[in-house]
């Protein structure tokens, strides 16, 4: 057994390259939900993270003649699933600064979770993007700078809130379980 037998994602680039809708479908099977789970942390919508689903995989069947294979197809996914849904965060955020419809609420998480990503939905939006770009997407702050609009110190500075944030939290859940 050959490791294309393992996994047959290169003749699936390939062939969706080529037009075949069907290979394109099982790229989208095995990648969708980290593309989902991306734009969720980052949107905090689950109506939003689907678009953004949406999005990213109509650009990526668009550029798909354009990926070279220079890197894996998951690293190329990965780039486009973040940009994609740090503008959509951008959008949304200039969106609500403008309108200033409704104010900004917090989410609350129930007093007695544990969990992560429950935690994370309750940061400040900024905070709440700098720490899922650095702590979960692995991007260096220069990068996060880049791509938010902010300078690398905001960036710095906003990962260490969301961590004083999150360590807080997560003590009061103990202090509460225990």
């Amino acid at each position: 057994m050959t490791k294309a037998d393992l996994d047959p994602e290169q003749d699936w680039i390939h062939a969706a390259k080529a037009g075949d809708r069907q290979a394109f479908y099982l790229l989208y099977q095995k990648y969708h939900r980290r593309v989902y789970a991306v734009a969720l942390r980052l949107l905090q919508d689950k109506a939003k993270a689907e678009d953004a689903c949406q999005e990213v995989f109509v650009k990526v069947w668009q550029q798909l003649s354009w990926f070279r294979g220079d890197s894996s197809f998951a690293t190329w996914l990965h780039s486009i699933s973040t940009r994609t849904a740090v503008d959509l965060w951008r959008k949304d955020r200039e969106s609500r600064r403008s309108t200033d419809e409704m104010p900004e609420i917090a989410i609350e998480a129930p007093a007695d979770t544990s969990d992560l990503d429950a935690l994370i939905q309750r940061l400040p939006d900024q905070a709440r993007a700098v720490f899922v770009l650095f702590a979960l997407e692995g991007f260096q702050h220069n990068e996060i700078a880049a791509l938010l609009g902010i300078a690398e110190g905001s960036s710095k500075s906003q990962y260490h809130r969301a961590r004083q944030l999150l360590r807080g939290w997560l003590d009061e859940n103990r202090t509460a379980a225990g």
